[in-house]
């Protein structure tokens, strides 16, 4: 039986499993896409592919970027911040690869927004399959990535207060109370 009860969205005080949820979310919403290259050949932009084209759209037109810069503009300097020796070597190796491959990321939407798009409004049925897997890779490796190293550097590292302030960022820019 499908699970009616959405999983549970952690609060703001908990801002790197906040950054875990949207992972997972974004890991469900590469999965649409797949799902939609096999569903458009079969049944055209239905019902069901303009919404899933819609809700793909809505997720990384609005959410994702949140998520990078929560990243960008938050996490990674207080990282740069705080840690030391081997921590700020591996921080030191990774940040510009974790940075280029947010741009990465970007160019590669744009193409498949213009897909979606055109599947959301019914005028086209044409959905890149490189394009998805291109996104999907770099998008699941990138995860990865961040979930092997950063999201526990800065667990480990990080203080009570720095957690707080995190969190306080990452509201704000969401405008939650």
């Amino acid at each position: 039986m499908k699970n009616l009860l959405p999983d549970p969205v952690p609060g703001f005080d908990q801002p790197i499993a906040v950054l875990k949820h949207c992972h997972d979310r974004i890991r469900k919403q590469l999965n649409t896409l797949h799902k939609l290259l096999t569903h458009l050949p079969v049944s055209g932009t239905d019902l069901d592919a303009k919404q899933a084209a819609n809700a793909v759209m809505k997720y990384f037109n609005q959410a994702a970027g949140n998520h990078h810069a929560d990243e960008e503009q938050d996490l990674l300097p207080m990282l740069q911040a705080t840690a030391r020796g081997d921590d700020a070597a591996l921080l030191h190796a990774l940040l510009p690869d974790i940075l280029r491959e947010h741009g990465e990321m970007e160019a590669l939407w744009q193409a498949l927004d213009r897909q979606l798009h055109e599947i959301a409004s019914g005028t086209s049925a044409q959905l890149s399959a490189d394009d998805v897997a291109r996104f999907s890779a770099l998008y699941l490796a990138h995860m990865k990535k961040e979930e092997s190293h950063i999201a526990p550097m800065a667990k480990r590292l990080f203080s009570d207060a720095q957690m707080a302030q995190l969190g306080d960022a990452m509201r704000a820019r969401r405008n939650v109370q």
